[in-house]
Parts: C-alpha cells; structure tokens; sequence
C-alpha cells in the first residue's frame, strides 16, 4: 500500500512547528524510519508532514556536571559512532548499535524513536532503564521546557505524555557513578526485527538507583517492584513479573522471563563503570 495523500514542510524553527501543529492534524518527522511504515499501511493519516530533523535547537549535545543532554534530532548512528559523547561509557553504544539495520541508525534519532513510543523500540526501554528524562517544549510562549522521566514519558502503546502543541526537544541521560553496572537483553526471532521481549537492568550503587524494566510487552515499559529481590534470588524472574504486571497471565510472559534471565546472567559478569 501506499500512504494517503498528505503535505509537507520543512520547519524553519521550533516556533515553526508549533504552529503547524496548532489546530491542524499534522506529525511532526525526524528519521521516519517508525513512522514510515504507518503511513504505508494507512494506519495513520496525516493531513502533513513537519520535517524537524535539521532544526539546530535538536541538534544539539550538552554535557553538564551529572548528565548529558541529547537534542532530539541525534541520530543512532550518531552514538554508535562515537560521534557523541556517551555518558554511560558505551553503554548507549552498544544499544545504539544493535536497532535494526545501519541504513535505519542513519536516519533514526532518539527523539524520534521516544516520541513514536513503540512499545519494542531499543531506546523506549534503554531510557527507561538508565533513568533518563525527556525535555519538552509546551505551546506557551516562553515558558519553561518541562522535564518528565521516562517511565512517566512513555504512557503507553504509541502513546505518550506530550500535548497536541508540545515537541520532545532533547533527553537527558544521568551519568552513572563509579562500580555502576548494567545489562540489556533483547529477542529477536532474526536480525532488524523489532523485539519481542526485553529487560534492561542499572546496577548504581554509588547514586542509589537500582532499576529493571521490562519492554517489548504491547504498552510502556515496566519497572520491577522490587529489583533487588530478583537480582538476589530471593524472587525468580517470573514472580517478579507477575507481580509488576498482573494484568497478564504468567503463561504470556515466559519470553520476558527469559529475556530477565539473560539479562541477570549478563549483569553478574558486567564490567563496572569508571568515570
């Protein structure tokens, strides 16, 4: 198939987009590379396109002193390629680059993948899991950009917290204290194929923050209760999800268990972060 008629703009600014947002049934577009496929299968139909992924204001990349803030517009390939730096070490890398193929991490950007909140996307569940905070620019004048985490971002399948007249401008992502660990495990059934389970797991003892989240579940990801537990042994893996996620039978979450058990395995052998 092929997608319904529609128009499209390249924005000149942020102020720009906005106001093409105001009151019309137009997406803004970064890499397309979520949304591409929509449009194709008609199951979303936009009166127009915004093309933001030039936009200098999301292009940017700022370190400060606990985190570094990444504009929208950075692409995949972007961070796999070093061409940013990386507050986790490699961490984001490495995530980087294992999303879908290298053609799809030239044109995808992180802003992008969150915004389109696909629920098997690499970076709904990696920003979960290192704690990060998406920035949004709301519609009013001036105001101040709005500071959301992620596990608050994220909202559910294709869905998140941002209004019709609001732009995911960048994400910050905490740097991790020294002996911090991580792990991040996905299934695929083939290489380029969106994940069917997955668990990203932040040992960081230094800054207080131990977190699993679960992803690829058909809605936003899900924070383990009681992390700890599980890293111990004191709850098996599928306990943990049950009681995280009761809404499913434990039957239907036997891939997530596995994809916690790998990712365990993973974070007991992890070399620790060292600024």
């Amino acid at each position: 198939m092929k997608p319904a008629l529609f128009d499209f703009a390249v924005a000149q600014s942020l102020t720009d987009a906005q106001s093409a947002l105001r009151g019309e049934q137009n997406k803004l577009v970064s890499g397309n590379q979520s949304l591409g496929p929509m449009l194709n299968l008609r199951l979303t139909r936009p009166a127009g396109l915004i093309d933001v992924s030039l936009l200098p204001e999301l292009r940017v990349v700022e370190e400060h002193e606990d985190n570094i803030r990444f504009g929208a517009a950075i692409t995949h390939a972007e961070v796999e390629d070093g061409a940013v730096p990386d507050p986790t070490g490699h961490w984001m890398r490495d995530a980087a680059a294992n999303i879908a193929y290298r053609a799809v991490r030239n044109r995808g950007t992180i802003g992008g993948s969150l915004a389109h909140a696909d629920p098997a996307a690499d970076w709904v569940i990696v920003m979960t899991g290192l704690c990060a905070t998406a920035l949004v620019r709301g519609a009013e004048t001036n105001a101040p950009l709005r500071t959301i985490p992620m596990e608050e971002f994220i909202t559910g399948p294709y869905s998140t917290a941002l209004g019709p007249e609001d732009i995911l401008t960048a994400v910050e992502v905490p740097k991790p204290g020294v002996g911090a660990r991580w792990a991040y495990w996905k299934y695929t059934r083939q290489v380029g194929e969106f994940a069917k389970a997955s668990a990203a797991i932040l040992v960081d003892p230094s800054k207080s923050r131990t977190r699993i989240a679960i992803g690829a579940l058909g809605r936003q990801p899900a924070l383990l209760l009681n992390p700890d537990a599980v890293l111990d042994g004191t709850q098996s893996p599928i306990e943990a999800l049950s009681e995280a996620i009761p809404d499913q039978p434990a039957t239907a979450l036997h891939l997530h268990a596995v994809a916690l058990t790998r990712a365990i395995e993973q974070i007991k052998v992890a070399k620790e972060f060292s600024a």
